[in-house]
C-alpha cells in the first residue's frame, strides 16, 4: 500500500473516531454524550449489508482456493524466521506452519524470537543474517524498524518475506519484500465491525483494544472505528493502547477498570488481536461477568487455539476473524521457492472469515482444506 494511501485511510479512519466519540483516547471513556443513546438508534441499511457480509463470511469454503501450479522444490535452502515475539500466538502459528513446510521441501529452518522489543528485534534480525541464511521471514513487526538490517539483507540479496510486516499483501518496494502476507486489513477490520453491527441489531457500546506501537495493528484498529461509525446506534466507549508484550500484565488491570466505569454500557469489544481477550478474561470473570457474556468479543485477527476453545466454550470470547495460520506458515515457504527458482510471488491472499461456536465444530484453528497436497504437488515431495 502507498504511503498516500495509507495516510488517507488513517486520516478516514481519525475521522470515524471523532464520529464515534471526541477525545477518546486510552484509559479514557469517549466524551461527553457518547455512552447515550441516540434519539433514534439503530442503522437499518447499515445493519442489513452488514448482517449479509457476516453470514457470507461465516461460510467456510470446501476446497482449497490457492496456487496449484509453481516450480518445483530448489534443493539446499535454510530460512530464518524473525520473530516480533513468540509470545504472539499468530507470530508463533506461522513459525509452527512454516517449520513444518520447510520439512517438507527438504530445507533447514530456524526461528529467532525478538522478544517484543525494538532492541530485541533488531539483535535478532542481526543474528538472521550472520547465519548466512538462504532467505529470512520477518515476522509480526514493521520493517521501518529495522531499516539498517533490511538494508543489509538487500545488499547482500537475501530475500525477505513479511509476515503482518506492511498494510497490504503482495510485492513491496519500501520497504523491499518478495512478498507480505496477510489477509486484507481492510476486510478484517470491515467484517470484525460487521459481526458487532449485525450480532447487536445496531445497538452496541464498544471497546476497541489495539497496539499503536506496531503500524499495521494501529491501522487495522482505525479501520474498524471507521467501520463502526458507519452505524449510528454504535458507541465507542473507549479505546485502549495496549502493546502486544504488554498484554499479559496490564489487560487485566485496564479491563477491571473499564467495568468498574463503564458497567453494563459496554457491550462489545474489538481487538486486533485475540491474546487480549485471554488477558482480559480473569477479569471479567472476577467482575461477576458471564462467560457467554456481554461483553462480546471478537478478535480481528490470528484465531490462535487458546481463541477457538474459548469461542467453542463461550468464555469470554463470541468470535474471530482468523488467519489460517499454518496455511501462511507453508506459503511463506512456497514463496520463497518461487524467489529461489527466479518466479514472482503467487499473489494468493486468504479470503475472510469469521469463526464463532456454531459454525467451527469444535476445532482450534482455521485450516483450510488441501493446501498441504497442494504445495507437496507444485514442489514435487
Amino acid at each position: 500500500m502507498h504511503a498516500n494511501r495509507r495516510t488517507a485511510l488513517r486520516a478516514a479512519a481519525l475521522g470515524a473516531v471523532a464520529v464515534l466519540a471526541v477525545g477518546c483516547e486510552r484509559g479514557t471513556s469517549s466524551g461527553p454524550g457518547t455512552s447515550e443513546e441516540p434519539s433514534t438508534p439503530g442503522c437499518p441499511a447499515t445493519l442489513t449489508r452488514a448482517t449479509s457480509a457476516v453470514q457470507q463470511a461465516e461460510k467456510a469454503p470446501t476446497a482449497w482456493t490457492g496456487p496449484t501450479t509453481g516450480p518445483k522444490a530448489v534443493p539446499n535452502q535454510k530460512i530464518v524466521y524473525v520473530a516480533q515475539t513468540m509470545t504472539n500466538p499468530g507470530v508463533a502459528g506461522t513459525v509452527k506452519g512454516a517449520k513444518e513446510a520447510a520439512k517438507a521441501i527438504g530445507w533447514k529452518f530456524e526461528a529467532i524470537d525478538g522478544t517484543g522489543t525494538p532492541v530485541g528485534i533488531q539483535a535478532a534480525f542481526d543474528q538472521a543474517i550472520a547465519l548466512k541464511p538462504s532467505g529470512i521471514i520477518l515476522g509480526g513487526f514493521d520493517p521501518r524498524s529495522t531499516s539498517q538490517q533490511v538494508s543489509k539483507a538487500n545488499a547482500k540479496r537475501i530475500p525477505l518475506i513479511g509476515w503482518h510486516a506492511v498494510d497490504a499483501p503482495g510485492p513491496s518496494k519500501n520497504p523491499k519484500l518478495f512478498t507480505n502476507i496477510t489477509t486484507k486489513v481492510a476486510e478484517v477490520a470491515k467484517i470484525s465491525a460487521d459481526w458487532i453491527i449485525a450480532r447487536s441489531d445496531g445497538h452496541a457500546g464498544v471497546v476497541v483494544f489495539t497496539d499503536a506501537s506496531i503500524p499495521f495493528a494501529k491501522n487495522k484498529s482505525e479501520l474498524i472505528l471507521k467501520e463502526l461509525a458507519t452505524c449510528d446506534g454504535v458507541r465507542l466507549l473507549s479505546y485502549e493502547n495496549i502493546p502486544i508484550p504488554d498484554a499479559s500484565s496490564r489487560t487485566p488491570q485496564e479491563v477491571s477498570s473499564l467495568v468498574s466505569r463503564l458497567g453494563s454500557r459496554w457491550t462489545y469489544s474489538a481487538a486486533i488481536n485475540d491474546l487480549y481477550f485471554a488477558d482480559a478474561a480473569p477479569a471479567l470473570r472476577s467482575a461477576g461477568k458471564k462467560g457467554s457474556g456481554p461483553p462480546f468479543n471478537i478478535g480481528a485477527g490470528d484465531g490462535d487455539p487458546s481463541a477457538f476453545q474459548r469461542i467453542n466454550t463461550r468464555r469470554y470470547q463470541a468470535a474471530t476473524v482468523p488467519e489460517p495460520l499454518l496455511q501462511q506458515g507453508w506459503q511463506m515457504i512456497d514463496e520463497f521457492n518461487r524467489a529461489f527458482a527466479g518466479r514472482s510471488a503467487s499473489g494468493y491472499v486468504a479470503p475472510v472469515h469469521v469463526a464463532t461456536a456454531e459454525n467451527t465444530g469444535g476445532a482450534t484453528s482455521w485450516d483450510p482444506a488441501g493446501y498441504r497436497e497442494a504445495y507437496r504437488k507444485i514442489w514435487g515431495t
